[in-house]
């Protein structure tokens, strides 16, 4: 039977299962022990495992994560929490020059078998230095896996593999999320390899991951109300990126709208649409659109916070423009 459990919780269980079953894994970051994590994901985690598997670390992203990697390198398989993904670019050293290098450049000898968790994204009036998302950055290098979990399932079942992979995983966590509920299936097992098909649909393919999910789901009813079948497609894994998935529903569909809380500029949103161009051009029936952030920082304001994001309304025009239904037509 299944169970209803919240993102937050689905994360901690896995933790949890984590440290029960591997005495090499710890969690060390920020406020994860004596408070519990920033959103209340390793809450409890310190009177079960102890201080020396759930450590506090000073704030120093670049010391602690380096810290990480060196454990990892030492035969740990350590989970490294980074309280927001901005201050992760305090530790993009340890990240980029050392932990998604170390394999290529010890000709195959090492490797860094690390998990580095994150909070991403706005929408929770943080303001600029807390509410951005990078995911689209750190897919952009080689060495590294890249999850984004927008399911409790995909939260409860992507940590395991991920720490049995023996190259650095980054796994980037919406913070709107963290309250998400649903119903967690028996079987919760995932892959970290492949993209999912959660709603199936005819008319057009909406391609988006993490915390645009919701958003894209809310678009296709709205569609499905005035008839248009709308496919959404969870990639779940940046990099590597399951083309084969997009593919077979961009040829089914014909026409394919990228969402991506990403800023447009350089964004994975552009990635993901130039692979559809070079690998299923001749079967679109209309040019891929994207729906994406505005070009700005991230403003404080809630009613500006909002108009920067995409959101439901914004991805619903850009179908109906695709499909050359005019503004306000039934």
């Amino acid at each position: 039977m299944s169970r209803r459990l919240s993102y937050r919780d689905a994360l901690r269980e896995a933790l949890q299962e984590a440290l029960r079953a591997d005495p090499r894994v710890f969690l060390m970051g920020e406020d994860v022990g004596a408070y519990g994590g920033t959103y209340a994901v390793s809450r409890g985690l310190l009177e079960e495992f102890g201080g020396q598997r759930v450590r506090d670390t000073p704030l120093s992203e670049l010391g602690f994560t380096g810290a990480g990697v060196g454990a990892a390198l030492g035969g740990m398989r350590p989970i490294v929490e980074v309280m927001t993904v901005n201050f992760s670019l305090l530790a993009l050293d340890a990240i980029i020059n050392t932990a998604a290098l170390y394999r290529h450049m010890s000709g195959g000898q090492f490797s860094v078998p690390l998990v580095i968790r994150m909070a991403t994204g706005a929408g929770r009036q943080v303001a600029a230095q807390h509410s951005h998302s990078f995911e689209g950055w750190y897919a952009h290098i080689p060495g590294v896996r890249i999850l984004a979990p927008a399911t409790v399932t995909d939260a409860r079942g992507m940590l395991a593999p991920a720490l049995a992979d023996p190259d650095p995983v980054l796994f980037f966590e919406h913070a709107q999320l963290y309250n998400l509920e649903e119903d967690l299936p028996d079987d919760w097992r995932v892959d970290i390899d492949s993209a999912a098909v959660r709603r199936a649909g005819t008319d057009v393919s909406l391609i988006t991951y993490g915390g645009c999910l919701p958003k894209a789901m809310a678009a296709a009813q709205t569609l499905a109300e005035s008839g248009i079948s709308a496919e959404v497609i969870d990639l779940r894994v940046l990099r590597p990126l399951d083309d084969a998935t997009v593919m077979r529903s961009v040829r089914k569909c014909r026409r394919a709208v990228v969402i991506d809380e990403g800023w447009r500029s350089g964004s994975l949103a552009a990635e993901v649409m130039a692979r559809i161009v070079e690998q299923a051009f001749y079967d679109l029936d209309a040019p891929p659109a994207r729906v994406c952030s505005e070009e700005v920082p991230i403003p404080y304001a809630r009613h500006l916070e909002e108009a920067a994001l995409p959101q439901p309304h914004k991805i619903v025009a850009a179908v109906r423009a695709l499909l050359g239904v005019p503004p306000g037509a039934a």
